[in-house]
C-alpha cells in the first residue's frame, strides 16, 4: 500500500476515460453531504458499512450522514466533545490537522469535512485498501485528502507542521513495530508514533478514540478482555510519556495528548533513553522516500515553531514565519513581496477565468508553490488548495504550514498520490522551466490530465519557449486552450488557460 512507481519503460502514454455515466460533480457545499454514484462507483464500502452510517446509496447518489463506529451521534457531536477537551480548536489556535486513516476511522473524511466549517483545515490520509476509494470519496465531496500510509517511509510533510493529529479507531498498532538495526538488535517499538511526533508542532495535540481508550466500558465489543486493553492503554501511555507527550485530557471515548511545547523534557533525556534522540545526520524535514527513523526528532530552537509561538488563525496567514529564513533568499521582505504579487496575479486570473472564486471550482492544486501565495490570495473563496513543493527544490513547505495552509512534497517526474478526476483547477508557475531537464513534459501533462476533472481547468504560467509544445500535447489530450498575457505583460512569459473536455472513450489515443 506504500507509494511506489513503475519503471519508465512501463509508463502508459494514454488518457484515463471517466466511468460510464460520469457527471460533473455536485457543487460545494452541497457536495459535502452527497455525490454522484457513477462518479465513484464503489459498492463494497456501502454494503459492508451501511449499518455504521458511513454512507448510503439512494438512487443515483451516495449520501454521507456523518455516522461511524466512533460517531454514534454523528460527527458533529463527536467534534463538539473534542473541542470541549481542546479549547484551542475554537479560537484559531488549532488550524491545521491530519487524519491518519480517513476511511476506516473517520467515515470517508467526514471528520475533516466538519472541521472545515469550524475553520480547521485537515489533510485526510488513507491508503488504497479493502475499503476501496476512501480518498476518492473525500475529494469527490470537496474535502482535502491524499493517498498515503504510515509504513516504512516518512509521510511527505515537513517536521513540526500540524497543530493536531487524529486517529479514530484507525487500528494502527501504535505501540508495536520497530526497526532491526542488526539481526541481534531491535530498537524502538512505536515507530509510527515517532512519525506523528515528527510532524506535530511543539504544543500540538494527538487525539485518539477507539481501542484502548475507554476500555473500561468498551472492551466487550472489541473481542478482548478488560485486562488486555488496560495493559495496552498503559503501554501507550508509557510510550507517549517517553516521547515527551503529556496526557492533556480524557473523556468518554476520546483521549488527548499534547506534545511538549518546549525542549525542557528532551533536555532531560539521557543517552540511554528509549526511544533515543535523533542525531543530526538526517534533515528532519526530509520526507520524500525517506525511511522512518527509530528516534525522536527534536524541534529546532532556531525558529518559533510551537503552537503558542505562532499567531492564531487567520492572523498567521499574513505574518512571515521564521522558517522563511531557511529558504534561499527567504527574508521577511521577500515574503511580503510574494504576498503582494499573488494578490495582483489572482485578480488578473479572475478576469481571465471568471469561474475562479465561484462554486464551479472547489479542489485546487498549486503544482509548484513557494510560500502558498495562490492559496493565501484565494482564502476568501469557496475553495481549498493543495500546495505542492518540489522534493528537489527549496524546502519551503514548512512555511506553507506555518501560514495555516496545507500541502505536500512531490516530484513531478512521478505520478501524484491521488485518484483520477479529483481536482477542478491545476496551476503551475514555471514548472517546465524548472524541471524540464529532469522530467518529460509529455508525462507531466498526461498526469495533469489524469487528475483533472472533466470540464476542469489548467492554468499554465510558463516561458514562451515551452508554450507551443504544451499546446500541441494539450490538443492531443482534447483540451481547449487560450493564450493570454500576464498581468504586467512580461516579455517571454505567457498564461495558457486550458479546459479539459468531458468525453467517453471508444478508441485509444496515442500521443
Amino acid at each position: 500500500m506504500e507509494r511506489h512507481c513503475p519503471p519508465i519503460v512501463e509508463r502508459k502514454q494514454c488518457l484515463v476515460p471517466p466511468p460510464d455515466g460520469y457527471k460533473p460533480p455536485i457543487r460545494w457545499p452541497k457536495s459535502k453531504d452527497q455525490c454522484w454514484y457513477r462518479n465513484v462507483p464503489y459498492d463494497w464500502i456501502n454494503n459492508q458499512k451501511a449499518n455504521q452510517h458511513w454512507l448510503r446509496k439512494e438512487g443515483n447518489k451516495f449520501f454521507f450522514p456523518g455516522g461511524g463506529t466512533m460517531f454514534p451521534n454523528g460527527v458533529g457531536a463527536y467534534i463538539d466533545l473534542m473541542q470541549n477537551l481542546i479549547p484551542g480548536m475554537k479560537d484559531g489556535t488549532v488550524r491545521t490537522a491530519i487524519d491518519t486513516g480517513c476511511g476506516i476511522s473517520s467515515t470517508v473524511a467526514s471528520w475533516g469535512g466538519d472541521l472545515l466549517d469550524r475553520g480547521i483545515l485537515t489533510v485526510s490520509l488513507a491508503p488504497k485498501d479493502n475499503h476501496e476509494a476512501q480518498v476518492q470519496f473525500a475529494l469527490e465531496r470537496g474535502i482535502p485528502a491524499i493517498l498515503g500510509i504510515i509504513s516504512t517511509q516518512r509521510l511527505p510533510f515537513p517536521s513540526n507542521s500540524f497543530d493536531l493529529a487524529h486517529c479514530s479507531r484507525c487500528l494502527i498498532p501504535w505501540t508495536e513495530f520497530g526497526i532491526f538495526l542488526t539481526h541481534l538488535l531491535y530498537l524502538s517499538d512505536g515507530i509510527y508514533l515517532l512519525e506523528i511526533h515528527r510532524i506535530l508542532r511543539p504544543g500540538g495535540f494527538w487525539v485518539l478514540s477507539g481501542p484502548p481508550v475507554n476500555y473500561e466500558n468498551r472492551w466487550r465489543g472489541w473481542n478482548t478482555t478488560a485486562e488486555e486493553q488496560k495493559s495496552n492503554f498503559e503501554d501507550l501511555q508509557k510510550l507517549l510519556t517517553s516521547m515527551c507527550f503529556n496526557l492533556y485530557d480524557k473523556k468518554d471515548d476520546i483521549a488527548v495528548w499534547q506534545k511538549s511545547p518546549n525542549n525542557t523534557c528532551y533536555d532531560q533525556l539521557s543517552p540511554s533513553s528509549y526511544p533515543p534522540k535523533c542525531d543530526d545526520s538526517m534533515d528532519p524535514d526530509s520526507a520524500w522516500y525517506t525511511p522512518l527513523r527509530a528516534c525522536l526528532t527534536i524541534p529546532s530552537q532556531n525558529y518559533k515553531l510551537g503552537l503558542a509561538s505562532i499567531p492564531n488563525w487567520p492572523n498567521r496567514l499574513h505574518v512571515a514565519p521564521e522558517r522563511t529564513s531557511v529558504v534561499p533568499s527567504g527574508v521577511s521582505g521577500g515574503f511580503k513581496h510574494d504576498e503582494g504579487k499573488w494578490k495582483i496575479r489572482v485578480n488578473h486570473y479572475k478576469s481571465l477565468l471568471p469561474a475562479l472564486g465561484s462554486d464551479q471550482i472547489r479542489n485546487v492544486m498549486d503544482m509548484n508553490t513557494l510560500y502558498g501565495g495562490l492559496a493565501a490570495a484565494l482564502v476568501a473563496s469557496p475553495i481549498w488548495v493543495m500546495n505542492v513543493v518540489s522534493s528537489y527544490g527549496p524546502s519551503s513547505l514548512g512555511v506553507v504550514y506555518d501560514r495555516g495552509l496545507i500541502g505536500t512534497y512531490h516530484d513531478w517526474c512521478e505520478p501524484f498520490s491521488t485518484y483520477p478526476r479529483t481536482y477542478d483547477l491545476l496551476h503551475l508557475d514555471g514548472l517546465f522551466t524548472a524541471e524540464s531537464h529532469r522530467c518529460d513534459m509529455k508525462y507531466v501533462l498526461l498526469e495533469m490530465d489524469r487528475i483533472l476533472r472533466p470540464q476542469g481547468y489548467a492554468m499554465i504560467r510558463e516561458s514562451t519557449y515551452f508554450l507551443d509544445a504544451i499546446t500541441t500535447i494539450a490538443k492531443g489530450m482534447r483540451w481547449k486552450c487560450n493564450k493570454h498575457n500576464t498581468e504586467f505583460n512580461e516579455a517571454g512569459e505567457k498564461l495558457l488557460i486550458c479546459q479539459k473536455n468531458l468525453w467517453f472513450a471508444n478508441e485509444e489515443i496515442l500521443l
